[in-house]
């Protein structure tokens, strides 16, 4: 199968200049990122692509290229390197790490910082970085409303305090690596037709930590970190609400001979109130009153989150009625907006009834203001609905 042109690859015309091409090649490399295309073959192929034809049109062989093409590029770095497998993905980060960095004034932003500092650009001398941790988190109507500060045991990975984390027995047992001589980088050097070409690699010996261990530490066995339950201080805001995701920096499991430890992930649930029900930033609350109580008025006392509150009931009131108690609903988490508290009446109808409670019912029947009338307000249910959540 014959190869595609490089300019065609890159997107580029032959008149481009170095700093178009290279905007092209971050370009495309953002697009077939093997972190944003896991275990896509076509992608990483595509990837592979663009790095040969940048590594060809962004240096001297462009010209040798530019007269002769791909014919010109026969036993080059660029005609077998990338593309012919000849250097594998942390070749390519490694080559072109300047790539992947912050290039100022491009609208993509930095390559390295959207991944996380890319492959070839992550800190050498330090362990694997620790997984993240997942806790549930039930809190009451109270804590949400007012904000909380919480103390939790999680089980998780910590730093062995044996070894203060880097694995070994005692200081003694922990020697330079002698394969990268403590760089935790590997550099070859392949001639081609047109000049030495180096390239770098991990440490296949130490894993990029520069060292290695002769001993290992008797508590964790050589991985810095031993499982332990710790207790973690966590600030809740006020107002998140259920399924909302905190993230606690750097206090999810331990990272393998002092890596950096992962991040804490809590996850928001809320416990079902006795009596009051959420409704984004309101809260409901169903009251019942007896009949004559609808018919003469009353003061009733009714439950908030934090208490309670006595409200008059107007003689005469309705079924579906709706109170509102300003400012007593949920905060926002994102600004200073806070939600109501909205009473929705209803009229209880006894179901039994004594001999003598029958003969003043029957009394009431037919007596004309006990007669259903036309309601004094133009709202219908949906607009007492509407009004409920507005």
């Amino acid at each position: 199968m014959s190869k595609r042109d490089y300019y065609e690859v890159l997107g580029v015309s032959k008149s481009a200049s170095a700093a178009e091409i290279k905007k092209a090649y971050r370009k495309v490399a953002m697009k077939f990122h093997p972190d944003r295309n896991p275990d896509d073959a076509a992608a990483e192929k595509k990837f592979k692509e663009a790095a040969e034809a940048y590594d060809v049109l962004s240096g001297d062989k462009k010209a040798q290229y530019d007269r002769y093409g791909h014919a010109g590029m026969q036993g080059a770095a660029g005609g077998g390197g990338f593309g012919g497998g000849g250097m594998n993905m942390d070749d390519i980060f490694s080559h072109f790490g300047d790539i992947f960095g912050n290039q100022g004034g491009g609208g993509d932003g930095g390559f390295g910082s959207f991944f996380g500092g890319g492959r070839g650009g992550q800190s050498q001398g330090r362990g694997r970085r620790g997984s993240n941790l997942r806790v549930k988190m039930k809190l009451t109507y109270e804590d949400i409303v007012n904000g909380v500060h919480k103390t939790i045991k999680v089980k998780k990975y910590v730093g062995c305090t044996t070894c203060d984390g880097n694995g070994a027995k005692d200081k003694k047992s922990i020697q330079t690596c002698t394969t990268c001589s403590g760089s935790g980088q590997v550099r070859r050097v392949s001639n081609t037709f047109l000049g030495q070409m180096q390239t770098v690699t991990t440490c296949p010996t130490c894993n990029g930590d520069g060292t290695s261990i002769l001993n290992n530490c008797t508590s964790c066995k050589g991985d810095g970190r031993v499982y332990a339950e710790e207790k973690i201080e966590i600030d809740i805001p006020a107002g998140v609400q259920e399924g909302m995701q905190l993230n606690v920096s750097g206090q999810g499991n331990a990272g393998e001979r002092g890596g950096p430890a992962g991040d804490l992930l809590v996850v928001i649930e809320e416990k079902k109130h006795e009596s009051l029900i959420r409704e984004g930033l309101s809260v409901l609350f169903e009251l019942y009153i007896s009949f004559p109580n609808a018919v003469l008025g009353t003061e009733v006392e009714v439950p908030t989150i934090n208490g309670k509150a006595k409200i008059k009931i107007p003689a005469g009131t309705q079924a579906g009625k709706v109170f509102r108690l300003k400012g007593k609903g949920f905060p926002s988490v994102n600004s200073y907006e806070k939600g109501d508290q909205l009473i929705n009446v209803n009229v209880w109808t006894p179901q039994e009834l004594t001999s003598e409670e029958k003969k003043s019912m029957e009394k009431l029947r037919d007596a004309e203001n006990f007669k259903p009338g036309k309601v004094k307000s133009n709202k219908n249910f949906f607009d007492k609905m509407k009004d409920m959540f507005s």
